[in-house]
Formats: C-alpha cells, sequence, structure tokens
C-alpha cells in the first residue's frame, strides 16, 4: 500500500505505509526499510501521528 500523498516534506518520498495497530508494532515498518536499503534506496522508518502509521521513507527523491 505505498503511498506518495502523505504530508511530508517535498525532498522525502514515502515508499510504504503500515498501520500502527499492527500486531507486531513498527516491525514490519521495519523489515521493508532494511529491505530497501539491502536493494540499495536510503530508507527510515518514520511515525505519523496524524495517520496513526508507520511511514517507511527515503530522503531522497525517488520519483
Amino acid at each position: 500500500m505505498a503511498s506518495s500523498t502523505k504530508s511530508v516534506p517535498a525532498d522525502r518520498t514515502v515508499l510504504e505505509s503500515f498501520p500502527a495497530s499492527h500486531p507486531r508494532g513498527s516491525w514490519p515498518a521495519e523489515e521493508f526499510a532494511a529491505d530497501c536499503r539491502r536493494e540499495g534506496t536510503e530508507a527510515r522508518v518514520v511515525m505519523d501521528l496524524a495517520s496513526d502509521s508507520f511511514l517507511v521513507i527515503s530522503e531522497h527523491d525517488t520519483r
């Protein structure tokens, strides 16, 4: 469920969004970010309080 419509600064891209209510917490987001890093995409996980979700973002424009 990738989305680039989240409210993030222009120099960031949302690669994927995971609900904070997931039974495993942020683990799915962390695993996805780790996979991205293994593939060469700089990625990290942040919490978006407005949407109650963990976002995997890239600081570089990936469009």
